[in-house]
């Protein structure tokens, strides 16, 4: 059990850190437009996790989310949500507005505690209304500094959280989850590769091998995290994994000061900090309500 665990977190840290290097493999592809790249993750990821599900036979377990009406209209929705995560993003780094990328993905789950006030009208326990208002005084500091709402990670934070939310009513598994949402979306995406490639604009062939390879290899740089992740999330608890999910925005946090230069001044420090301090609260009073439930589970 100690051993399954410890592959569990393992594996958790390595998807969070995979997908904390993702903005390095957009910026290889800097010089192809960011729909161009969508498309390409989109077929690509298609291509390769039905590979996956045609080896390990996982056939069966389509068919009934294919038979079932409502489940398709979540899947379209997750479809949807997703596509524009993925495009922001793209968008994002090849733009440098990595930092913005980052403050999204770290006030996403404060972004989800909003969101479950707001429509599922639940109640906040005292160390998330600390939390959630730490994190606006945050954001309040870059609104002041920059004199705009930071729009694009609040974007970012918005589709992801509404993308995980959908996809807990969804009864397929993240690797067939996966495959329907790209299916959904993949007419659109090929006809405009094919669309480009017709009109000598597209970049598969066209540009230096590196380029081409990095969009053929697109499929296996999205799914590859999310296999590591679904592998972790059935032997870790939860408290465990949420915990982790903060590596991928601090590394594109590192990479955006440290490696991309994108300005940071001392404002962007004291607005970072107080986000920060929201995570470290919010991930404290999430691991001791989780570590009750999962204790009283045992019991």
């Amino acid at each position: 059990m100690h051993r399954d665990k410890s592959i569990g977190i393992a594996t958790a840290i390595a998807a969070y850190t995979l997908w904390g290097f993702l903005p390095v493999y957009w910026k290889v592809l800097g010089e192809v437009p960011a729909l161009e790249v969508l498309s390409h993750r989109i077929i690509w990821s298609l291509v390769f996790v039905t590979l996956i599900i045609a080896w390990g036979r996982q056939w069966d377990k389509i068919r009934p989310i294919i038979a079932e009406p409502h489940q398709m209209r979540l899947i379209i929705l997750a479809a949807v949500m997703i596509a524009l995560n993925w495009g922001l993003f793209i968008w994002a780094v090849q733009s440098n507005h990595l930092l913005d990328s980052s403050l999204g993905y770290y006030i996403n789950p404060l972004i989800a505690v909003l969101l479950g006030v707001v429509v599922f009208k639940e109640k906040l326990n005292p160390w998330q209304k600390l939390a959630i208002a730490s994190a606006t005084i945050g954001v309040l500091i870059l609104v002041i500094k920059a004199g705009r709402f930071p729009w694009l990670s609040f974007a970012l934070a918005l589709t992801f959280g509404t993308y995980g939310a959908v996809k807990k009513a969804v009864k397929a598994s993240p690797l067939v989850g996966l495959a329907l949402e790209t299916a959904v979306l993949a007419p659109l995406a090929l006809v405009f590769i094919l669309t480009r490639q017709a009109s000598g604009q597209g970049a598969l062939g066209a540009s230096n091998l590196l380029v081409t390879l990095f969009l053929l290899g697109a499929g296996v740089a999205t799914a590859i995290p999310l296999i590591l992740f679904a592998f972790s999330a059935k032997r870790i608890p939860l408290s465990t994994l949420g915990i982790t999910q903060y590596i991928a925005p601090t590394l594109m946090f590192l990479f955006g000061v440290f490696v991309y230069h994108e300005p940071f001044q001392l404002v962007n420090g004291i607005s970072f900090g107080f986000i920060w301090l929201a995570v470290v609260i919010y991930s404290l009073s999430q691991t001791r309500v989780l570590s009750r439930k999962e204790a009283n589970q045992v019991l």
